[in-house]
């Protein structure tokens, strides 16, 4: 066990629940390696803190798994991903098949993140500490879920900070068929798990997909940043007279037509568009009802933010100009290092620029298989924006 003593008077966190401790709060390391291991934690004066998951190669040198004195073997995974299931499959097991089972420091497993695609699993082991424990977590998985097949998708900007080559392939059971058949809320998916963005679907839109079918009866909808077409299924499903879907992706954008066709939906209310989103408002010249941007992290690391600062402003201030008045936005940024503070200034100085009013209707954020520790706020990455455009 590392031993990991803390400089004089930085052990406040550690105390208040935050998991993570940098390299520069640690006085020292009384054992010294080079290898991921478990860590013991210590103040300056030699008290016992926490136990967690240290890591040499990494800026964040602990992430902690306790705050108690207790091993971290089978049965504290087992424990722990007990309550995690618990709490989706006392809220979501009758409205849909896949969902996120554990959301990393939410759940209080730092660096281990596992969806759930009906009876597949998709994890990712984030950092070293936790891909160190990967054998004992995927016996427990193993154990205590009925599924044909464990698959990994272990890769990101994350494991490379953390010294990790990608890892994705069969952990236990069956190779994953290419496309899976899931279903939210009496919308059928298919997804593509083992080479779709993230894990295959975005589990983390599915309240804010059920709030827009509630918004779209007999209006025209913009989806940018479509991928495989899920905000305008919902969109269609709500009685949406129209969709346009915009994506780069050519194999999104057609998974997205069979998708479309696999609910039924009437070919004539939807419109797929391979094309650049950022051109594609630029220069579109029709306006809509409803507006909905949901571009990928433009800040995937923190010195990226003045950049991503940039590109949000420019998709808001022409998504802005393409509602119609009395329109609606619903504006998202996945972007860690942007808070909501920030991500909502930017909106609004693309709504001065635009030239509109524009009336906030509510704040939006994560589903419940996404919560958020309450002591590690940093993990409140979804930050969204129902909007109301005046004239």
């Amino acid at each position: 066990m590392q031993r990991v003593v803390l400089k004089k008077g930085r052990e406040g966190p550690v105390l208040r629940g935050h998991p993570w401790i940098f390299s520069g709060a640690i006085e020292r390391m009384e054992e010294s390696t080079e290898v991921a291991h478990l860590g013991d934690v210590f103040d300056s004066e030699g008290n016992w803190l926490a136990r967690g998951l240290y890591n040499p190669r990494s800026q964040i040198r602990v992430r902690i798994l306790t705050w108690k004195k207790e091993e971290i073997d089978r049965v504290f995974f087992a424990r722990r991903i007990a309550q995690s299931a618990a709490l989706r499959e006392s809220y979501l097991s009758t409205t849909t098949n896949a969902y996120r089972l554990v959301n990393g420091e939410g759940d209080f497993l730092p660096g281990l993140v596992v969806d759930r695609y009906g009876e597949f699993l998709a994890c990712q082991f984030y950092t070293a500490g936790i891909d160190h424990l990967k054998g004992i977590i995927l016996e427990v998985l193993a154990s205590h879920f009925s599924v044909k097949g464990i698959y990994e998708r272990s890769e990101g900007g994350v494991r490379e900070e953390e010294g990790l080559a990608p890892q994705v392939g069969v952990l236990a059971g069956e190779e994953p068929p290419e496309l899976i058949q899931i279903e939210e809320n009496q919308i059928k998916f298919l997804v593509d798990m083992r080479q779709g963005q993230k894990t295959g679907f975005f589990l983390d839109q599915r309240d804010n997909r059920s709030l827009l079918a509630s918004l779209a009866r007999e209006k025209t909808v913009l989806n940018c940043f479509a991928y495989t077409g899920a905000f305008g299924a919902y969109a269609i499903k709500g009685g949406a007279k129209h969709v346009v879907s915009v994506e780069s992706s050519k194999s999104a954008i057609e998974l997205a037509r069979q998708i479309f066709t696999l609910n039924g939906f009437p070919i004539d209310q939807g419109n797929f568009i391979k094309a650049d989103a950022f051109s594609y408002l630029k220069q579109c010249q029709t306006q809509f009802d409803i507006v909905v941007l949901d571009p990928p992290s433009l800040a995937p690391r923190r010195a990226d933010t003045d950049a991503a600062a940039g590109g949000y402003k420019f998709l808001n201030l022409h998504a802005l100009c393409l509602a119609k008045a009395g329109g609606l936005l619903l504006s998202f940024c996945c972007s860690q290092h942007i808070s909501s503070d920030l991500f909502q200034k930017i909106v609004f100085g693309a709504a001065v620029d635009s030239g509109r009013r524009v009336q906030i209707l509510r704040k939006l954020g994560h589903p419940i298989d996404h919560p958020v520790s309450l002591h590690h706020l940093e993990g409140e990455y979804l930050k969204g924006l129902l909007l109301r455009v005046l004239e």
